[in-house]
């Protein structure tokens, strides 16, 4: 954007194949938009969250594994998140950036690698996106590159939708392929 007005990229991030599951650009971080951020997530994966729940709740409250959103101390995320998932996840808020160093078992390093990365690219990009609609087509696609096209190393090379399973077959050109996937996906709809 143009200026100095700040807006804010939410993201939420699986640890373990680094897919984003959710992402929502926002002028500002309300409760409303905070709510629906999450009900992205609730969208896309709360069959899975809500298994893991029915194969957890027979133990003891402190021995369920169920699965962990981790967030920052913003208040919103975790009115947000009682809304969406209390009863079948946990939460981590208010955890640091160096939270090794306070001995917590979760942490938030994969949505801040995401945040320095975005930061970083915004840097080298003179006069800025111009509007709130580039800025917002730009996220969004990054977010599909991240998620389908680029390998990371720290997933042998994989990425992070082969990561998760997401089976769709792309070839050595995968930002083209995925176009293809998803317009033959909206032809085959109508």
């Amino acid at each position: 954007m143009r200026g100095k007005k700040d807006h804010y990229d939410l993201n939420c991030i699986d640890s373990k194949t680094k897919y984003i599951t959710a992402h929502l650009f926002v002028v500002k971080r309300t409760k409303k938009k905070c709510i629906e951020f999450l009900s992205q997530i609730k969208k896309t994966c709360y069959d899975q969250i809500l298994e893991r729940y029915l194969q957890e709740r027979k133990k003891p409250k402190e021995k369920r594994k169920l699965i962990t959103f981790v967030s920052d101390k913003f208040g919103n995320y975790k009115m947000a998140w009682s809304k969406n998932f209390s009863r079948v996840t946990k939460l981590a808020f208010g955890v640091p950036i160096a939270c090794r160093k306070y001995g917590l078992e979760h942490n938030n390093n994969a949505i801040e690698r995401e945040n320095g990365n975005i930061k970083d690219r915004i840097k080298v990009m003179r006069g800025g996106f111009g509007s709130f609609q580039r800025a917002e087509a730009f996220l969004n696609m990054r977010r599909v590159i991240h998620n389908f096209v680029n390998p990371h190393q720290s997933l042998d090379e994989k990425t992070p939708a082969e990561e998760a399973e997401i089976k769709i077959r792309l070839g050595r050109n995968r930002l083209l392929d995925l176009i293809k996937y998803w317009a033959k996906e909206k032809m085959t709809k109508r």
